[in-house]
């Protein structure tokens, strides 16, 4: 379903940080990490991140920014790493390797021609980044000597997080993507990796505003278009829904209106019962910062100035917060 589209459905409020002190957060890792990532490359040098023998580790310099965040509001990120990816992604995973094939074009040639700027080659770059090996490796890395849990999911990482919500192992499950609603997670905070407060997603608000039970939503998210499939043509959020309400389910829809959608059933299933584990993880987190800095500056060979200040952040968190507060 289009962001767009489950976003007009969804119910959505700022909250406060202030509000959130002392929560832990499931955060989708590959989500968060990519757009750090991205916002890196797109605005530092490359000479910043990249090793003598090529390897770039734009995300070292991604995580020490974008960690600060959450422990100076007294929050517990607990990482959420992908595992092994459903074939019922294979669409959209072929389709975003055509577009990183086309943006990889598009740079090369931006980076051949005598009128292109630095801003239009960076912005570029930035979208023909992908977590390499190389990348979820350093990570988690990284993450291991400042001593925040990580947590590995059977397939989807927004799925494990939702599921480490509804269980209230976490308060919340952290995602950029609105598919967090579809996986069930009864609190969402979004907006992790923007300026300013957090927006927050509430299920059951969302399913009370629209009359809808949670197996419903996920028929109507079907009906509009999922990462999982393409949508009934014409058919929209509100459409849908109204649908859902004259009908009961998706079975009856497609059996009343003719319509159909390959591997529904499957897709169904995958949102309401999807792969996940039962873990365990330590929220009590104390970093080593002084070896985190010499992993990343000495070790990787990431430049001093573009990581000082992310670790000077995280030192105060922990003074001025008080880890035994966080958990």
């Amino acid at each position: 379903m289009g962001n767009a589209a489950l976003r007009e459905l969804a119910a959505l409020e700022t909250v406060s940080f202030e509000d959130l002190e002392g929560s832990v957060v499931a955060v989708d890792a590959h989500n968060w990490l990519y757009r750090y990532l991205t916002t890196t490359v797109r605005f530092t040098s490359s000479r910043a991140y990249t090793t003598a023998d090529g390897r770039e580790v734009a995300n070292l310099v991604g995580v020490v920014q974008g960690l600060p965040k959450f422990l100076e509001h007294g929050l517990t990120p607990v990482f959420v790493f992908d595992g092994a990816v459903t074939e019922l992604k294979a669409d959209e995973v072929e389709q975003r390797r055509a577009e990183k094939e086309r943006y990889e074009a598009e740079l090369e040639s931006a980076r051949e021609r005598d009128d292109a700027d630095a801003a239009e080659i960076s912005t570029l770059d930035s979208r023909t980044q992908e977590l390499t090996e190389t990348i979820v490796k350093t990570t988690r890395q990284l993450l291991a000597l400042l001593d925040v849990p990580v947590v590995d999911a059977p397939a989807e990482g927004e799925a494990q997080a939702a599921h480490m919500a509804r269980t209230a192992q976490v308060d919340y499950a952290g995602t950029e993507d609105y598919d967090a609603l579809l996986f069930g997670a009864p609190l969402t905070l979004r907006q992790l990796t923007s300026t300013g407060d957090p927006e927050l997603m509430d299920l059951e608000a969302t399913l009370a505003r629209h009359d809808l039970t949670w197996e419903q939503l996920v028929d109507v998210a079907i009906l509009c278009g999922t990462d999982f499939n393409e949508g009934v043509s014409g058919v929209g959020p509100k459409t849908a829904v109204d649908l859902l309400h004259e009908h009961g389910d998706l079975g009856s829809v497609f059996e009343a209106e003719g319509y159909h959608v390959e591997r529904a059933d499957r897709i169904r299933q995958l949102f309401l019962d999807p792969a996940v584990a039962e873990v365990d993880f330590d929220a009590d987190v104390s970093p080593d910062v002084d070896a985190a800095r010499s992993y990343v500056v000495d070790e990787w060979g990431v430049a001093a100035e573009e990581v000082d200040r992310g670790f000077e952040r995280i030192e105060e968190a922990v003074t001025q917060t008080g880890l035994d507060e966080w958990t």
